[in-house]
């Protein structure tokens, strides 16, 4: 009788867990928002503390916006989850995820929505900079050999 095989685990450094969980938690909380964002209405953002012309601009996005808020969102969660498991198409799903957000950061800044929602600049800073981080550590891990 022949045993087995038992699957070999390589050990994951903590250089890679610790920013990889946290860009993958970042990344489930950014699918929660846009999930949000796709049900939000006007009345719903006055609601939550927006102004009627916040609410209206916010409302009024074209459409491409909403698409690439998707690649960035879920490839993000999708390629965190993969940088976690060691997997090379990370930097693949990563490399994808960042010009989505880009270009969100893009479309809010030609649209008008840093200067009506301040707040807004900070986060998409911070969303492209942790695109921008992990995928800078998928392909450092890469390079490492880390990633199979």
């Amino acid at each position: 009788m022949t045993a087995l095989p038992v699957p070999q685990f390589t050990k994951r450094p903590l250089w890679l867990v610790l920013p990889a969980t946290a860009a993958l938690a970042w990344n489930v909380f950014g699918l929660w928002q846009f999930g949000g964002f796709l049900t939000q209405t006007q009345g719903s953002l006055v609601a939550q503390g927006m102004t009627g012309a916040q609410a209206l601009a916010y409302t009024s996005l074209p459409g491409w916006m909403t698409l690439v808020f998707a690649v960035g969102v879920i490839g993000g969660t999708i390629g965190t989850g993969l940088l976690l498991l060691q997997r090379r198409l990370a930097v693949l799903v990563l490399a994808v995820s960042l010009p989505g957000y880009i270009a969100l950061f893009a479309g809010d800044w030609a649209h008008g929505l840093f200067d009506i929602l301040p707040t807004q600049l900070a986060i998409l800073s911070s969303v492209v900079a942790i695109a921008g981080g992990s995928l800078a550590l998928s392909l450092f891990a890469a390079r490492r050999g880390i990633l199979r």
